[in-house]
């Protein structure tokens, strides 16, 4: 079933770049990185396997391959807008994060009230300036909050690009708020409490408040 899904985005991805009419040459990159993403499922993709202790650490908090499951367990895994990221995730694994950014924002202009999108850009964003929350990210994950208050995944991934940036305290607040906005039944929510008691044992390891 893995390997379907896996054909399916790799389509969509096809349909995504030729959709936003990318220059050809990036479409190598594109390639690249869904080839990055295949290796990497073809290496780890073991769900039979027993699982491991959890280590409270920032690399297991934000493993990138965790965070964009999650993604698509908030958002859903299917429609134009999943198309268009797979494409993004593709140039982000090439340390691409410029036409990562101008691959959503191409998006963006096709469905400009998609929180979904703007939550994806403030996280692009947050990479291509090395890590850091500018006020360009900022602003992309306030309008995703805007354009639905009780949607947890803005807050989500503003708390993920703060504990990339060293901030614990803000990503603990981000969290608890994602958290609160997360049905009881969501299939996310247990990922989200357990990253939420995960930075708190951090933030209690280091003495931060």
């Amino acid at each position: 079933m893995g390997w379907v899904l896996l054909l399916l985005l790799l389509l969509a991805s096809a349909a995504a770049l030729l959709l936003l009419r990318l220059p050809r040459r990036l479409w190598s990159l594109v390639a690249a990185g869904l080839m990055l993403g295949a290796a990497g499922y073809a290496w780890q993709g073991a769900p039979m396997l027993a699982g491991h202790p959890v280590v409270a650490d920032r690399t297991a908090l934000v493993s990138d391959a965790a965070i964009i499951d999650l993604r698509t367990d908030m958002f859903g895994r299917y429609g134009a807008e999943s198309a268009y990221l797979t494409a993004a995730d593709a140039m982000a694994r090439v340390g691409s994060s410029r036409y990562e950014v101008e691959t959503i924002l191409g998006a963006l202009r096709g469905a400009p009230k998609s929180v979904q999108l703007w939550t994806a850009l403030g996280d692009a964003l947050v990479r291509h300036d090395g890590g850091r929350v500018s006020p360009a990210a900022r602003l992309a994950f306030d309008q995703a909050n805007r354009l639905d208050p009780r949607h947890p995944g803005p807050y989500f991934f503003l708390g993920v690009a703060l504990v990339r940036s060293g901030d614990l305290i803000g990503a603990e607040r981000c969290w608890t708020r994602a958290l609160a906005r997360t049905h009881p039944k969501a299939n996310y929510r247990p990922a989200i409490a357990e990253r939420l008691a995960m930075v708190r044992q951090l933030i209690a390891a280091t003495g931060e408040r």
